[in-house]
């Protein structure tokens, strides 16, 4: 039976998921700038209360991004670090394709805009609707002034908006059924589009990880 490890740094929270025996079990928590201390005890303690070890897992999934620079590169290092060690493959997941997820889990709507707040005056974008149980990318992720954020061409039906991008909602030109701007990934909601993607055979060798910001400028420093 197949193990999945799923972590993720990319926002303000932090949390771990597991799949082992068949059950899923994660721990979250808000704990912004406290990642880098918290993610390996998080780990170790859901593995021991899960009864099993790291040589278990069959593959390690993490939040790509969009989100923090920090934050991504953070659990890039840390999946790296292990899924070499362990030599196992690793699954990128979209943090706003999680945001979505976690909105059809919680909320049970099959339509969700998913922002994230990217500071700079911009949002992280992506539209994703339910296909059998995974949200699925409807066009691409953007990064872009909350007035430019827009639904697919072809929309129609009830949207909902999730994540902390709809804090600008009053600048998004978009009519929705509902919204929860407080909404935060889950590792939970990564781990199953993380086996969506296990079953097709999507997972890649650890030193393809790469981060995905969006945004080209993440590391340019400001002119003087």
């Amino acid at each position: 039976m197949t193990t999945l490890l799923a972590l993720d740094t990319a926002t303000e929270a932090c949390s771990v998921a597991l799949l082992h025996d068949g059950k899923v079990s994660s721990h979250y928590e808000v704990i912004p700038r406290l990642h880098a201390q918290k993610l390996l005890p998080m780990i170790q303690q859901l593995l021991a209360d899960a009864g099993t070890t790291l040589a278990a897992v069959d593959a390690i999934a993490f939040g790509r991004g969009p989100g923090a620079f920090t934050g991504v590169r953070i659990a890039i290092g840390v999946v790296q670090g292990l899924a070499f060690a362990l030599e196992r493959p690793v699954l990128p997941v979209s943090n706003l394709a999680v945001l979505a997820q976690r909105a059809l889990r919680e909320q049970g709507v099959h339509q969700v805009a998913a922002a994230i707040d990217a500071r700079m005056d911009e949002v992280y974008w992506g539209c994703y609707q339910d296909v059998a149980g995974e949200m699925r990318l409807v066009g691409s992720e953007a990064v872009l002034p909350p007035e430019q954020a827009v639904l697919p061409a072809d929309a129609n039906g009830d949207w909902f908006g999730a994540g902390t991008g709809w804090g600008y909602a009053d600048r998004i030109p978009v009519a929705l059924a509902g919204k929860d701007a407080s909404l935060l990934p889950h590792a939970q909601d990564l781990l199953a589009l993380a086996t969506f993607a296990w079953q097709r055979g999507e997972a890649i060798p650890a030193d393809q990880a790469q981060p995905v910001y969006l945004r080209d400028n993440v590391a340019t420093p400001k002119a003087r």
